[in-house]
């Protein structure tokens, strides 16, 4: 216990605006092996990445036993700090989201992604709601790093990002931080001065996804971003690589 309480205590000291942790998100033990030994200092799933390599496309698609059985092995086979991708946890009852949660970190990991989508509907988890839950998770574990996600940018186009919609995403910043969230994640954010005024304004240390028309990792740096993540974007590397590469040895 000790020990992952060290390591999650390390993860959380990488998140510093100005100097983002790079996390190159990883979906099984192969996958954390080389990221590490490309030079990571912490690791992180990606939930699209993990349900993709198990065959499955909707959100929490990849039952929750297996998805921790994953998670562990990932953990058992790497000193570095490890997060997962949680989506939505499994539960949206605070009891058994926190009983999910403890599961989560039995395994190893040193925290989780939690996202405030509603999972298999529509839309977005009220504010009060979901801090409570976020609240519920905190009471289990007081050192884990709760990323608490929100998808105010993933549900509208990137024209209707705009002032409105950041000032909402703040107001989450601060209902989730006051529940005990350790960072706030804003997937789908592109807009340099939207980044800015999220980093400036939030009580948590802000992540960013990378994808196309994002700012590079340096730039993002200079906005503020303390945690640069990059989603699934490695795993369809990967299998970009691997279908270029069987194309060629299969004569097509």
């Amino acid at each position: 216990m000790t020990d992952r309480i060290d390591r999650a205590r390390a993860f959380a000291a990488l998140h510093v605006p100005g100097r983002p942790v790079i996390l190159f998100n990883i979906w099984d033990v192969g996958s954390a092996l080389a990221v590490a030994e490309a030079g990571a200092k912490a690791l992180a799933t990606g939930s699209w990445s993990v349900g993709a390599a198990y065959g499955a496309t909707a959100a929490e698609a990849v039952p929750i036993a297996d998805a921790l059985a994953n998670a562990a092995r990932i953990c058992a086979a790497t000193p570095l700090p490890v997060t997962l991708d949680f989506e939505g946890g499994y539960a949206t009852d605070s009891a058994a989201l926190a009983d999910n949660f403890g599961r989560a970190m039995a395994t190893g990991m040193v925290g989780i992604n939690y996202e405030d989508q509603v999972i298999g509907g529509s839309g977005i988890h009220p504010i009060g709601p979901h801090a409570a839950r976020i609240a519920a998770m905190r009471a289990v574990d007081g050192d884990a790093f709760i990323n608490a996600r929100t998808d105010i940018f993933l549900k509208a186009p990137a024209e209707a990002h705009d002032a409105a919609a950041l000032d909402a995403a703040l107001e989450r910043a601060r209902a989730y931080g006051d529940a005990g969230a350790s960072g706030f994640f804003a997937p789908g954010l592109k807009d340099e001065r939207l980044i800015a005024r999220l980093c400036a304004a939030s009580p948590l240390p802000v992540n960013i996804m990378m994808a196309p028309g994002v700012p590079d990792a340096r730039r993002l740096a200079e906005l503020g971003v303390a945690r640069v993540s990059h989603g699934p974007g490695p795993y369809r590397l990967a299998i970009q690589a691997v279908t270029t590469a069987a194309r060629s040895a299969l004569g097509d």
